[in-house]
């Protein structure tokens, strides 16, 4: 059985580019870090596409978040 969870993309989107911007890096730096391209994490952040799980975790140990914490499940 698939339990499919809710996940508020406006918020990961907004947390994404925050976490981005306070840490100083570029779009094409966390493209490289996660091993994507720079256009697919603009279209995170401008809510236009959504990270797979592997995307996701990487993006959050990049930023040392938890991935409910990107996804806007939990603000911690």
């Amino acid at each position: 059985m698939i339990v499919v969870n809710y996940i508020n993309m406006e918020i990961f989107a907004k947390r994404l580019y925050e976490l981005r911007t306070e840490k100083g890096l570029t779009l094409s730096a966390v493209a490289k870090a996660v091993g994507i391209t720079r256009q697919s994490v603009k279209r995170y952040e401008d809510n236009h596409s959504q990270p797979s799980m592997e995307i996701l975790s990487k993006l959050a140990d990049l930023f040392g978040v938890s991935t409910d914490y990107l996804y806007g499940r939990t603000d911690i």
